[in-house]
């Protein structure tokens, strides 16, 4: 089965007959959780996939990070989706989302310690145990960083790669939202991932408030996001890019630039 390529977007029910109208379309990814586990698929998702454009499958609950055992109810949801869209893998976050029975209804960071590598790794053999394709695993941003850390990121993420055997779902606009943050270097962590491992990569747009750098999906991704893939493809290009927007969608000129930036700085075809 192939696997996403070239330049693809974020399919959301506000943006569905924009991404209908791409004519050079590959790929999309869609919300796990907004798919109903027993069909049938929305009808945008439907035509694409008449189109022979793949979907990604992309969860945002599994809380794979999280202290207790993955859910095997949500592992089994994400399952069916990526069965339901002949999907050639599924991705998730390096992260929790609840602890006993609270939900924090958003994406928290770890502490990056052998407890935690441990904890990951154990939740991510068991959704593989459920999962009919491979999984690909996104590293989240981070407004801060635990005190208990025992890793560097690279080391961290390296290890859970390399022991789970998962793919490596890169997001370039959090790559560069860490780094602003910590004050760091965004290309000194791409120098020591495992890029040979990428599925495909996140390119998002964020702002900052407040002296931090938010990665909201909300506003235009900035040319420093836009230099942190070129750094990457200059390094090894990824075999798939993906546009997230996630709300204040602006005119669809504007969304066919964005394609068109990720198209010219990786050098794959354009869609629009």
């Amino acid at each position: 089965m192939i696997g996403p390529s070239g330049v693809g977007i974020g399919w959301r029910p506000e943006i569905a007959g924009f991404v209908a109208d791409l004519p050079g379309l590959r790929f999309v990814e869609v919300v796990a959780e907004s798919v109903p586990a027993d069909g049938p698929l929305p009808d945008g998702l439907a035509a694409l996939r008449e189109r022979d454009v793949t979907v990604v499958p992309h969860g945002v609950r599994l809380s794979l990070g999280g202290a207790e055992p993955v859910d095997p109810d949500r592992v089994a949801h994400l399952a069916s989706v990526a069965h339901q869209l002949d999907a050639p893998l599924v991705s998730e976050h390096i992260a929790f989302v609840r602890a006993g029975d609270r939900e924090a209804g958003h994406l928290l960071p770890l502490p990056r310690s052998r407890e935690a590598v441990d904890a990951v790794c154990a939740n991510v053999a068991r959704a593989q145990a459920q999962l009919p394709v491979p999984i690909a695993l996104e590293p989240i941003a981070a407004l801060f960083d635990w005190p208990d850390d025992e890793l560097d990121e690279a080391a961290f993420l390296t290890e859970i790669l390399d022991r789970t055997g998962a793919l490596l779902l890169l997001d370039v606009a959090n790559v560069y939202a860490n780094a602003r943050n910590r004050g760091t270097d965004p290309v000194a962590l791409l120098d020591r991932l495992p890029l040979d491992r990428v599925a495909y990569v996140h390119v998002a747009g964020g702002a900052e408030h407040g002296g931090f750098y938010h990665d909201t999906h909300t506003d235009p991704v900035p040319s420093p996001v836009l230099d942190v893939l070129g750094d990457l493809c200059a390094r090894h290009r990824p075999p798939a890019l993906l546009l997230e927007r996630d709300g204040y969608y602006p005119p669809a000129p504007e969304l066919r630039a964005e394609l068109d930036a990720l198209a010219r700085v990786s050098g794959y075809p354009v869609v629009t």
